[in-house]
């Protein structure tokens, strides 16, 4: 499934780069809407599958964060992003909240810097589903080819019931957000097109399209 990744500011910028689309991310910390403007973009929504994701900034706090996640929650958000390392209180309320309006919850690890071990990722994981995840999202820094391995590994498991989103960050780690689809990752993040990136190593919507599609093609699928 390929998630798109929106980062355009104001609401009606917002609207016009949902459209047509199965699956999008809704950057909070990046849209600068108003809680009315988000609640006018969710009840708009249509058939589109929303993830309502406010990644830490110096632009909000985090009673900010709080409250707008929440917001997006109460206006109907299919998921929610919220990372693993929050603070519990926090996060435990937005958990909550998701659970009681079957939003599904999506806890999230980011590592800017390398991939850790499989060991340290593994706990990473385990945490990330003791403390209320529908889905566990794993993002680390790729800096050689055996830290794809290391990530794409994590998806050979066991139980099938622990949805996983794997994504290798940066130049070197491309190749996973092409491939973990492919092998069970619940998703993989690009940007609406080129120049629109969220996150270092993401690749636009057409391109991402374009490698699936031979691959698969090269394959004999």
């Amino acid at each position: 499934m390929i998630c798109v990744s929106i980062a355009e500011v104001g609401l009606e910028k917002c609207k016009s780069a949902l459209l047509g689309l199965d699956l999008a991310e809704l950057r909070l910390d990046q849209n600068k809407l108003s809680l009315t403007d988000l609640s006018n973009l969710l009840s708009s929504k249509g058939k589109t599958k929303m993830i309502a994701t406010c990644r830490p900034n110096n632009q909000m706090n985090e009673q900010q964060r709080k409250e707008i996640l929440l917001k997006a929650i109460e206006q109907g958000a299919d998921f929610v992003d919220v990372e693993i390392e929050s603070e519990d209180k926090i996060k435990q309320e937005i958990i909550a909240a998701a659970k009681a309006r079957r939003c599904k919850v999506i806890l999230s690890y980011h590592n800017y810097e390398k991939t850790p071990s499989r060991e340290e990722l593994k706990q990473t994981i385990n945490w990330c589903f003791t403390d209320g995840a529908d889905i566990a999202k794993i993002a680390c820094k790729v800096n050689d080819e055996r830290d794809n391995a290391r990530l794409i590994g994590l998806l050979d498991q066991s139980d099938l019931d622990r949805k996983l989103i794997v994504i290798g960050m940066g130049e070197k780690g491309k190749i996973t957000r092409i491939i973990a689809p492919l092998l069970g990752s619940f998703c993989t993040y690009v940007s609406l097109s080129s120049g629109k990136e969220t996150a270092d190593g993401q690749i636009d919507k057409k391109t991402l399209e374009e490698a699936i599609k031979n691959l698969r093609k090269n394959l004999g699928n």
